[in-house]
């Protein structure tokens, strides 16, 4: 079968589409997914490059995203049947893990696709029946393709851990990416005022198209920290969403309110921060760590999207055989939102 993988750790080169591979057989509790549409994630980049300790069997099938219909089904599987349409939670829980009991188990160890475990940019990939969702007719592949890993992020950050609720005041650093554009959909949709830095004229226009109410533009504004302080009257406020990590975080801090939340979603930018400890205690802000999501919080923002209520923002259509092409889109940040690949 057809499928994008890399072949080791490295630049550009080490991503092939090769058509060799074996159509993989379901075991029990498993199904085999023809797959539609695929999507890239920045998560698909640190895999290519590598980092110590990760040792994966290469090739390696890339993407943690991806819809399809459902072409098999192993020993034991009755919630779907061939010709399900169907998208992928990208969370793997091991089936033994008491975090299954919780509703939290993204809070334990997991594989995400195409990270630590194959991913489904192939033809077909087999997955566990608890890893897929069935999607109305209606609903698009290449639009929950676009969904899955950034939605659930977002709106696990945001409801989940982050107790967002009508009224507050959100900041979303950065507006481009596929969290930040999920993010502020999810803001604007539970009631929230919605502020965003942007790092130009354009990404600030396409924010407010997404429903943000305040945009920045980082080449304007570079000290935006202060401008989110005057704008909101010398305030702050009560949520920020920070996912680049080393070259934002002390300023998102800055721009929390006394009693303030900072949801930390990722380190595009370097993971090592110097802090200063007197803005955390003295205004007593909470710093909140989140990753991913569980099946129920995916469950729950998919059915949103299903029913149009939050709409995935498609940057690139390419087919999967460019997929080199939209891994160096998405290294140099000319997109706004997500890189779909058509299988």
């Amino acid at each position: 079968m057809k499928a994008a993988v890399i072949t080791g750790h490295g630049g550009l080169d080490v991503v092939q589409v090769v058509h060799d591979l074996a159509v993989p057989e379901p075991g029990p509790g498993e199904v085999r997914v023809q797959m539609k549409a695929v999507a890239l994630n920045r998560l698909d980049l640190w895999v290519r490059e590598g980092w110590p300790g990760l040792r994966l069997t290469m090739p390696h099938v890339t993407c943690a995203d991806g819809a399809g219909v459902v072409d098999a089904v192993g020993a034991g599987v009755q919630q779907f049947k061939a010709g399900d349409r169907v998208c992928v939670d990208p969370s793997i829980v091991e089936p033994d893990s008491p975090a299954l009991m919780t509703g939290l188990e993204n809070q334990s160890r997991i594989h995400i696709l195409g990270e630590s475990t194959a991913g489904i940019g192939a033809e077909y990939a087999v997955l566990p029946q608890r890893n897929l969702l069935k999607m109305p007719d209606e609903a698009g592949y290449k639009e929950a393709a676009a969904a899955g890993l950034v939605y659930v992020t977002a709106w696990h950050s945001l409801m989940t851990r982050g107790g967002l609720r009508a009224g507050e005041t959100v900041l979303v650093v950065g507006a481009g990416g596929g969290v930040n554009s999920a993010s502020i959909q999810i803001a604007k949709l539970a009631g929230a005022t919605v502020y965003v830095v942007g790092s130009n004229a354009v990404k600030c226009a396409e924010a407010q198209a997404l429903g943000a109410d305040v945009t920045i533009n980082r080449e304007e504004t570079p000290d935006w920290s202060k401008a989110v302080y005057q704008l909101t009257g010398k305030q702050g406020v009560d949520v920020v969403v920070d996912n680049v990590g080393a070259a934002t975080f002390m300023s998102s801090v800055r721009c929390a309110r006394i009693g303030g939340r900072i949801l930390v979603v990722g380190n595009t930018s370097g993971p090592f921060v110097n802090m200063d400890l007197r803005l955390v205690f003295a205004r007593q802000v909470s710093i909140i760590g989140s990753t991913m999501g569980p099946h129920q919080d995916y469950v729950k923002v998919m059915k949103l999207v299903f029913e149009g209520r939050l709409k995935p923002v498609i940057g690139a259509v390419l087919p999967l055989e460019e997929i080199r092409k939209g891994m160096e889109m998405l290294t140099n940040f000319e997109v706004f939102g997500k890189i779909v690949l058509e299988v």
